[in-house]
């Protein structure tokens, strides 16, 4: 019997039961808001996890300086998504 898990797949795991996500909402120019996730600095799919998010929500953002930024109030919906993701939802704090 072999394991399917190589040791990347084991280690992105471990990064997803570990990681303290916050999700927050910010106002940019104009007024209006964006949709910042923070504590996924240390996870190297961050990007793709970002073009994830960008891709259901229907909506722009971006990956910069370890946060995700996504253009509206999505707070709710990005958590959902994160959790089906496999991050533990205990570890990710809405604001």
């Amino acid at each position: 019997m072999s394991d399917d898990f190589t040791m990347d797949d084991l280690t992105r795991e471990l990064d997803r039961e570990s990681a303290r996500i916050i999700i927050s909402k910010d106002f940019r120019r104009f007024k209006k808001p964006v949709t910042i996730i923070t504590g996924l600095q240390d996870n190297k799919d961050a990007p793709e996890i970002t073009r994830k998010l960008k891709t259901k929500i229907g909506t722009g953002g971006t990956y910069k300086d370890g946060q995700i930024m996504l253009q509206g109030d999505h707070r709710q919906m990005a958590k959902s998504m994160l959790v089906s993701m496999g991050f533990a939802e205990d570890s990710i704090e809405v604001m």
